[in-house]
């Protein structure tokens, strides 16, 4: 068997789907050596196994680890006025960071967020029926959505979007050059840096000027303040607004599945499909990537100290040995256990503030706008087949 390399494309005409390739290797090879750049690494396709490994402390997140499969972050140095968070460390400074953030993305905090959520969606849903048709979603909704809500969140100033959108889009653009994802990286990180002294200064109610508050107490320092900053930014933003795109024209495609949404007033039937598209879609669709520290035995075969895993959550939530008839949208079936936001320590921290915004956002969009269709056709709109994170460039509607 030659050396399949990754990432693999999808194929043509299934914009939904993981790539076939790894479909084939989930069947007949579930560990195998990849390529993947200049160098190899182990692909784990089956949804067990990669729960198994995402749970394991024998995996480091790393960048630095040896083995640690080549990847976009590598490139990208982290600067002198910011960090790059805590999702590239391991236990316990991992651990440490995140519970300082922790508090503000509880359910319970989440859901007093709600009704703000709702005015926000409403508001722009608003504006969708008062202006021109046909009308970019992307622009106009998808991206407002999340950027307004982390925004508030945050303490980040709104008015500033369009300069952390862009260089968010340059971050996370695996085309880019070295030098541009470095100039990016370093325009976001002094961005975060100066907003940071802004709060130590003059402190508010938000999730950065909390950090503030740790950083005054010896806890944290500003430079690592900030780059919990950036992830949480970039994160809050990037991932739920290709969700909302992404899975609209999901559901554009499979009218019964979307008249679910567009006819319930049942949140549990919300919640329900919100984790369907979930699983189906897979916006992250690069593959977690872990470096080994210890030798692993799995399949019968010994992934050594030193090596690389990639886990491609898109291809194990189309396990059909978790998940019966997998490529078929159905938001009536349970999907909770998809490993769309990851498993384990790392898992992602963000997900019940994602799932409680797509759900305002699925629910009111469809219901306030019923004859909502796509403006163009499919093969016409742009894929973001050159982004870490999937979705769509734009996406013409009109109703």
């Amino acid at each position: 068997m030659t050396t399949p390399v990754y990432p693999m494309t999808r194929a043509e005409g299934c914009p939904f789907d993981p790539p076939p390739q790894l479909r084939e290797l989930q069947d007949e090879a579930p560990l195998v050596k990849v390529r993947i750049f200049d160098t190899t690494a182990w692909l784990v396709t089956r949804y067990d196994d990669q729960r198994t490994l995402l749970a394991d402390p024998r995996l480091s997140s790393d960048v630095n680890k040896p083995g640690y499969p080549n990847t976009v972050a590598r490139a990208i140095p982290t600067g002198e006025d910011a960090g790059i968070g805590f999702i590239l460390m391991d236990d316990p400074e991992h651990a440490r960071l995140r519970r300082m953030v922790t508090a503000p993305f509880m359910i319970k905090r989440i859901e007093a967020m709600r009704p703000q959520v709702q005015a926000i969606v409403d508001g722009l849903v608003d504006d969708l029926l008062a202006g021109p048709k046909p009308v970019d979603l992307v622009e106009a909704f998808a991206l407002p959505v999340p950027s307004l809500v982390i925004c508030r969140l945050l303490g980040v100033p709104y008015d500033d979007h369009e300069f952390f959108q862009q260089n968010s889009r340059i971050l996370i653009r695996t085309t880019a050059s070295v030098e541009e994802r470095t100039q990016a990286r370093n325009n976001i990180g002094r961005y975060l840096n100066e907003l940071m002294g802004e709060k130590l200064a003059n402190p508010q109610d938000d999730l950065l000027s909390g950090l503030g508050e740790r950083v005054k107490a010896g806890e944290l320092t500003r430079r690592d303040a900030a780059g919990i900053g950036v992830l949480l930014l970039i994160a809050g933003h990037e991932t739920t607004a290709n969700m909302i795109a992404l899975g609209t024209l999901a559901l554009l495609e499979h009218p019964e599945q979307l008249a679910v949404l567009r006819e319930t007033d049942d949140p549990k039937v919300v919640a329900g499909a919100v984790e369907e598209l979930l699983r189906y879609l897979n916006i992250t669709h690069n593959g977690r990537r872990r470096a080994v520290l210890e030798d692993i035995e799995l399949h019968g075969q010994v992934i050594k100290a030193g090596e690389g895993v990639i886990l491609p959550n898109d291809i194990a939530n189309r396990d059909p040995s978790m998940f019966s008839d997998p490529d078929t949208l159905d938001v009536h079936r349970d999907a909770r256990r998809h490993v769309a936001f990851g498993f384990g320590v790392h898992q992602c921290l963000g997900q019940p503030l994602a799932r409680m915004e797509l759900q305002v956002a699925y629910s009111t969009l469809y219901r306030r706008i019923p004859t909502l269709r796509r403006a163009v056709e499919l093969d016409e709109i742009p894929f973001k087949h050159d982004g870490a994170v999937y979705g769509v460039y734009s996406l013409p509607v009109t109703w």
